[in-house]
C-alpha cells in the first residue's frame, strides 16, 4: 500500500514509533512503583511527573501498571539515576532497575502513546506521492505470564545452585533472612510473596520463569554498581571482597592499607595490617577511637584477642573489626556516608564472610600506631583532640577516677585514657575535685591506697600526670617537697607543694614517701589577683578527700601504716593507675 505524508505526519510518525517499539537490550528503567488499576497509576503519574519530570506509565501482563523513568542506554546509567533518587528521598527505597520486557501498552503520557495511526495529508507534490513509506511494525504482544502450575514446573527443574541464587538475591533485597540452603520452604515461599506484592505482581508465593529473571537482573546489576571483587593485598596478609567501584588502592601505610573513595562515592576501606602482640592490638583499639572516621556514638567492644567499633554521627558512618593472632594484628574498617546506609547493609556482611588472614603483615617500624604519640595525623588518617585533657586517677578495682572539678567542668563529654565515656557522680567545688564512674566498668591494674594521717612537711613527693596532655601515651613523673600542710591563710585540707608541674598535670595523685597518695593537685589558685612564684603549687589533702568520698558514698582505700611502697614499684604502678581525663564539646 503507498502512503502520502506531509513533513508535520513524518515527525508523527517517528515520535509513534519512538514509544511503540520496544526498548534495545541495553537500556533500563527505573521502575518507581506500581498500581493496581488504572485511575490510581494516572493520577499518582501527574504527582510523580511533576517531582521527577519524563515519567511515563504501561499496563504490566498482571494487569496492573508500573510507573518508571527512562529509558537509560545502560544499566549503569539506570543505576546511577537510582542511586541518586534514592538518596534525595525522592523515590522509594524498594524502587527497582527494570528491562521493560514485561512494558506493554503505554498509558501515559497520552501525548507518547498515539496507538491511532497517523491520517496522510494531501500533497501538491507529485514526488512525494510516488514515495513509498512502510507501515510501523505492530510491537508485538508480551508473552502471557506462566500459570501458577506452569510456574511450580519450572521451578522444580531448577538445580541446587539456581535456588541457592535466588535465596541468596532475596536476601540482598532484605526480603530473606534464614540460611542459604536452596531448600525452598515456607520461609522462602513468604520472602517470594513479599517481593512479588512489592513489584506488582500476584503474590503466590511462586516465582514465574520472567520473575526470576527479573529477580536475578535487578541483584546482578547491584553487584554490578558496587563492583564487588576479591582482592588479595600480598604486603597486609589480607583477602576479602571490596566494592571497587566505589573505592581504589592508594598506599599502605602500617598500620593500614588505604583505599580511598572512587568518583566521590563518600566510602572509604581500610585494611588493617600490623606486626605486634596483644598489646598492639589494645593500642590499636584505644588509638583508633580519636580518629575523625570513628564518630563518638556506636558500640565499642574489646575481648581478649579482637574489638569491635562502630560510629555514627549526622555525616559519617563506620565499621571497623580486627583480631590478633599469629604474631599480627589484622581486619578492616568500612568508612561511608548516610546516602548509602542501605547499600552498605548489604557490603558489611559480605566483607565479614570474605575476610581472610595470609601470610605476611605491614611491619611495625612503619609507624606503629599503640605506641606513637597523638599528634594530628596518624597514618594519614585526622585524629579527633578534646577540647582540652588533664589527669585523674583510679580510687577502687571497678574504675571509679578522681580527678580535677575543673577538668570536667561545662564539658558535654568526658572520657577516661579517651577510650572510655564517663560520668560525673560526685562534685565538692569547694575543694575542687570531682569522681568520674565509667559508663562501662573497668578492671584498672592499680588503683589508689590514701595516707589517712598527716603528710610530714618536708617531705619527698612524686606526681603523677598527663604533663602534656594528650600529646604523650604515659603520664610523667614529678618530683617536689611539701612545704606546708596548711594553705596560705592557713585553710586546712590543703598541701602547699614545692613542684614544677604543667596544666596537663592537674587532677593527678600526689605520692608520698611511702607510697600512699596523699592529695591531688590542684596547682595555683586561679583569679586570684595575685601571681605567686613559679614552682609553688597546692593539692587537696588525703583526709579531706576520704572525708568527701565518704559523704558521697564512694569507697576509698587506704595504705596501712607499715607498708611502705619502693621507689622502684611506685614507679611502675603510678602510670598504671593515673588516667588521662579528656574533655569534648
Amino acid at each position: 500500500m503507498r502512503h502520502v505524508f506531509s513533513r508535520a505526519g513524518a515527525i508523527a510518525v517517528a515520535i509513534w514509533c519512538a514509544f511503540a517499539l520496544p526498548a534495545t537490550a541495553q537500556q533500563r528503567w527505573v521502575q518507581v512503583e506500581a498500581q493496581r488499576d488504572l485511575e490510581t497509576a494516572l493520577e499518582r503519574a501527574e504527582i510523580l511527573e511533576n517531582r521527577l519530570g519524563t515519567l511515563q506509565g504501561f499496563q504490566l501482563p498482571s494487569g496492573w501498571y508500573a510507573l518508571s523513568i527512562g529509558p537509560y542506554e545502560t544499566e549503569a546509567d539506570a543505576f546511577s539515576v537510582r542511586r541518586q533518587l534514592r538518596a534525595e528521598g525522592a523515590i522509594p527505597a524498594d524502587a527497582f532497575i527494570s528491562t521493560g520486557s514485561d512494558y506493554g501498552t503505554q498509558v501515559f503520557p497520552l501525548s507518547g502513546a498515539a496507538a491511532a495511526p497517523i491520517e496522510p495529508e494531501p500533497v501538491e507534490d507529485e514526488s512525494l506521492a510516488e514515495m513509498d513509506i512502510p507501515e510501523p511494525e505492530p510491537e508485538p504482544a508480551p508473552e502471557p505470564e506462566e500459570t501458577l502450575a506452569q510456574a511450580q514446573a519450572s521451578e522444580r527443574q531448577l538445580t541446587r545452585d539456581e535456588r541457592a541464587d535466588l535465596q541468596t538475591a532475596l536476601q540482598w533485597f532484605g526480603y530473606y533472612n534464614l540460611a542459604i540452603d536452596a531448600a525452598i520452604g515456607p520461609g522462602t515461599r513468604r520472602s517470594m510473596a513479599a517481593w512479588q506484592e512489592d513489584q506488582g505482581h500476584e503474590a503466590t508465593g511462586v516465582l514465574t520463569t520472567r520473575q526470576r529473571a527479573e529477580l536475578l537482573d535487578s541483584y546482578e546489576g547491584e553487584l554490578a554498581a558496587l563492583g564487588m571483587q576479591t582482592i588479595e593485598n600480598e604486603d597486609a596478609g589480607i583477602r576479602i571482597d571490596l566494592p571497587m567501584a566505589m573505592v581504589q588502592f592508594d598506599r599502605n601505610e602500617t598500620p593500614f592499607a588505604h583505599y580511598t573513595e572512587r568518583d566521590e562515592s563518600g566510602v572509604q576501606v581500610l585494611l588493617i595490617s600490623q606486626e605486634g602482640t596483644q598489646s598492639t592490638l589494645f593500642g590499636l583499639y584505644e588509638i583508633m577511637q580519636t580518629l575523625e572516621i570513628v564518630p563518638l556514638e556506636g558500640e565499642r567492644e574489646r575481648a581478649q584477642n579482637s574489638f569491635l567499633l562502630t560510629g555514627q554521627s549526622d555525616d559519617l558512618r563506620s565499621h571497623t573489626v580486627a583480631r590478633y593472632g599469629n604474631g599480627a594484628v589484622k581486619g578492616w574498617t568500612l568508612i561511608w556516608t548516610p546516602d548509602r546506609d542501605e547499600q552498605m547493609e548489604r557490603v558489611l556482611p559480605m566483607m565479614e564472610a570474605s575476610f581472610a588472614t595470609l601470610s605476611g603483615a605491614l611491619p611495625s617500624s612503619a609507624g606503629l600506631a599503640s605506641t606513637v604519640s597523638r599528634n594530628d595525623l596518624m597514618s594519614g588518617l585526622a585524629v579527633r583532640r578534646p577540647d582540652f585533657s588533664r589527669s585523674g586517677f583510679y580510687i577502687d578495682a571497678t574504675g571509679t577516677v578522681l580527678t580535677s572539678a575543673a577538668a570536667v567542668a561545662e564539658c558535654g563529654r568526658v572520657t577516661i585514657d579517651e577510650a572510655y565515656n564517663a560520668r560525673v557522680v560526685a562534685r565538692d567545688a569547694a575543694l575542687g575535685i570531682a569522681v568520674l564512674e565509667p559508663e562501662t566498668p573497668l578492671v584498672p591494674l592499680a588503683f589508689a591506697q590514701f595516707n589517712d594521717r598527716d603528710a610530714p612537711i618536708g617531705a619527698e613527693i612524686t606526681i603523677s600526670g598527663f604533663s602534656y596532655s594528650d600529646v604523650m601515651l604515659q603520664p610523667v613523673l614529678t618530683f617536689g617537697q611539701v612545704e606546708d600542710v596548711r594553705g596560705l591563710s592557713g585553710e586546712e585540707g590543703v598541701l602547699r607543694l614545692n613542684a614544677d608541674i604543667r596544666e596537663g598535670d592537674l587532677g593527678g595523685p600526689v605520692f608520698g614517701p611511702n607510697g600512699a597518695v596523699i592529695g591531688l593537685l590542684t596547682g595555683q589558685p586561679q583569679n586570684s589577683g595575685r601571681q605567686l612564684p613559679e614552682g609553688v603549687n597546692f593539692a587537696v589533702d588525703s583526709r579531706a578527700i576520704l572525708d568527701f568520698l565518704n559523704g558521697a558514698n564512694v569507697s576509698g582505700a587506704t595504705l596501712r601504716e607499715d607498708v611502705i611502697v619502693p621507689a622502684t614499684t611506685l614507679t611502675r604502678v603510678a602510670p598504671d593507675l593515673t588516667v588521662l581525663v579528656s574533655c569534648w564539646n
